[in-house]
């Protein structure tokens, strides 16, 4: 009798040091080494008690449903797939409920399982050939989050209060572990998103200070004509919503203080507008410009720069002069507009954007398609919202309020009292047909403070307006004669090498189209 007593407090003692020898292995163990501890502790749990499986269940954040996350099987044992990382809860209600409740579940024959609530278990046991298990639910701030279990099946085991108690520990041990990495994971994810945001911050501080440096036409919309008001109607129309604008315009007309305006109106006003201008950065930094880049993802490139799209997160981005952009680069900025995703150049991980996108742009994108210049596919995902900007000389009325806002700012800027303007030359100011628009405007007045002689500009395109528009064609005619003269030139051939097409620069489908629209015939003979 004293023989058994002896093996037992042998036995006894061994199990304290395999507790002690568990606890002490896991202080202050790497978080991206608790999986494989945790493993290696169960191998040598079942192994010293005898078991044929030991295993870990986790719970969801919500403590509703629970998975089987470690799992170590002594050999001989079939492999269990059944259960192996599914949710536990879907086979086995009852000791989901169990668990979830706290109870702790000493099943030393399967016939002690409960009759109509476990059935389920019951049947797993039997397929299996589970004679006897135990688990225990672990729990921290009075709420599970592991079960530490062992499972019997070559024979019948008792499962002793002492053994439990141990059982206990360890999975107390496991579950400190868990809890500690995923304080720490979440601590490293923290800092992770405060350096982002860090580095996010700084780009937007330079982005800003660049655009401090700039020197904008105006800062509001000046002008009451109709041409104005519905431009304004438009804008208020979309700016509430997320929807993508292409602006079109002619130089100078205003087409980023337009931008600026949805913006402003938009429920992304507190953020900045991020504004990117494709045709004044080289086409081989566009991209760099707009995605980002990693350090040493090409000459040049020492440090990680954060992209346009990336800093617009949450805001808005102003495309200028998109239909300079590169084929390359249009269908990566397509794939932006329709999924927000994109990759920083040198790195593969794909960054999503949820930026509003307004584009603007003075070229005919219609007339760039059917070129070849312009994707069509982008083109159609380009004009959802339209608003096209009336030149100066369509808006004739809102020069004289033009004239007065330029003249007070830039004479207040220049230290120099405003210039008399005569009746005649405002009159002159509004049948000038104005190329450059109102940035045109802006600086004519401008020149004229320097000089001190606004009355004694001149306008010498003012010559033309005030001839008779007899003995001038219409562009229409004028674009039949030169077609016309190319195709004899070539010998009226429109497609290939040496061709019509290819003169003009034309897609061969569109100068047919426009031969047909412009009834151009070849002669008979």
């Amino acid at each position: 009798m004293s023989k058994q007593i002896e093996q037992q407090l042998r036995k006894s003692l061994e199990f304290e040091r395999l507790v002690s020898a568990l606890s002490t292995d896991f202080i202050n163990v790497d978080i991206s080494a608790v999986d494989s501890k945790i493993n290696g502790a169960l191998s040598a749990l079942g192994k010293f008690t005898g078991a044929d499986r030991s295993f870990l269940f986790r719970f969801n954040r919500e403590k509703t449903e629970f998975r089987i996350s470690h799992l170590w099987e002594s050999q001989g044992i079939k492999k269990d797939e059944v259960v192996r990382g599914k949710i536990v809860k879907e086979f086995f209600p009852w000791l989901a409920e169990s668990l979830v409740a706290g109870k702790d579940i000493v099943i030393e024959e399967i016939d002690d399982l409960p009759d109509q609530k476990a059935y389920a278990e019951f049947e797993y046991c039997q397929s299996t050939g589970i004679q006897s298990f135990v688990i225990l639910p672990i729990q921290v701030a009075d709420e599970p989050l592991c079960a530490i279990g062992l499972d019997a099946i070559s024979t019948k085991k008792q499962w002793p209060p002492e053994l439990l108690n141990r059982l206990r520990v360890i999975g107390e041990v496991f579950t400190n572990a868990i809890a500690r990495s995923h304080s720490e994971r979440a601590l490293q994810e923290a800092l992770i998103e405060i350096k982002l945001l860090k580095e996010r911050l700084e780009a937007e501080k330079t982005y800003l200070q660049e655009e401090i440096k700039l020197e904008h036409n105006f800062e509001n919309i000046i002008g009451q004509s109709e041409e104005l008001k519905y431009v304004l109607y438009q804008v208020e129309q979309v700016a509430p919503t997320d929807t993508s604008v292409l602006i079109l315009g002619e130089t100078g007309t205003g087409k980023e203080l337009v931008a600026r305006a949805i913006h402003k109106l938009s429920a992304r006003k507190n953020r900045v507008l991020v504004k990117v201008n494709c045709a004044a950065l080289p086409a081989d930094l566009i991209e760099s410009e707009l995605f980002g880049h990693e350090k040493g993802a090409f000459t040049g490139a020492l440090n990680t720069q954060i992209g346009r799209f990336e800093l617009a997160k949450g805001s808005t981005i102003f495309l200028d002069e998109i239909g300079e952009l590169p084929l390359n680069l249009q269908a990566k900025l397509l794939r932006v507009y329709e999924s927000g995703e994109f990759e920083r150049l040198g790195n593969p991980k794909t960054r999503y954007s949820d930026a509003r996108i307004i584009a603007a742009t003075n070229r005919d994108l219609e007339a760039e398609v059917g070129q070849g210049n312009f994707r069509k596919d982008l083109w159609y995902r380009l004009k959802v919202f339209t608003i096209t900007l009336p030149p100066l000389r369509q808006r004739s009325a809102d020069i004289p309020l033009l004239l007065q806002w330029f003249m007070e700012r830039l004479s207040r800027k220049m230290g120099k009292p405003p210039l008399e303007l005569s009746q005649n030359m405002l009159k002159a100011l509004q049948n000038y047909h104005w190329p450059g628009n109102v940035r045109e405007l802006k600086n004519m007045i401008e020149s004229a403070l320097i000089t001190g002689q606004l009355n004694k500009i001149k306008l010498e395109p003012l010559q033309v307006a005030d001839e008779t528009s007899e003995g001038f064609k219409s562009l229409e005619e004028m674009e039949r004669d030169y077609i016309l003269k190319v195709l004899k030139a070539k010998k009226w051939k429109v497609q290939g090498k040496n061709s019509a097409a290819e003169i003009l620069r034309m897609n061969p489908n569109t100068l047919r189209a426009r031969i047909n629209k412009l009834g151009i015939t070849k002669p008979t003979s």
